[in-house]
């Protein structure tokens, strides 16, 4: 819910510094909630028994493959650095996977930095594979 978008800001920036960009990121738990409200994106949150604080989210959306039809592309997903090791990357990606069925998806998609050799090594254990071959284009949009 819009109630837990500081803990997704935290955990992004969290991941943001893992990845050596903490400086790259430029929204806010009010463009979440804005996005959020509006249906861009979808979230899944793993938190501590009784509401307590988050622990890990996965954020995503619905994508479109012509050749292969519909698709959900998981934008980020992160489990706080405290709290791995625990089941809860494991118990996201199932619910993960169940949402893009129900949503009769023929795949899901994601990115992972070629250093990662962890996130790699938990999306093969999940059996997913890891794509060679493509790079990343992306065009900035100035404001």
């Amino acid at each position: 819910t819009a109630d837990d978008l500081g803990d997704v800001y935290r955990l992004v920036k969290e991941l943001a510094e893992f990845e050596q960009a903490g400086d790259e990121v430029v929204t806010s738990p009010k463009i979440y909630a804005d996005d959020l409200a509006a249906g861009y994106f979808e979230l899944l949150i793993a938190e501590e028994a009784n509401g307590g604080e988050v622990l890990g989210m996965m954020l995503y959306y619905d994508a479109y493959s012509t050749w292969k039809g519909r698709m959900v592309y998981l934008e980020d997903f992160v489990v706080a650095e405290d709290a791995r090791r625990r089941g809860i990357g494991v118990a996201l990606w199932t619910e993960l996977v169940e949402a893009a069925r129900e949503k009769q998806a023929t795949s899901i998609k994601w990115q992972v930095l070629d250093w990662n050799e962890s996130a790699k090594a938990f999306y093969r254990k999940a059996g997913a594979e890891i794509e060679q071959g493509w790079e990343n284009g992306r065009l900035w949009l100035s404001e």
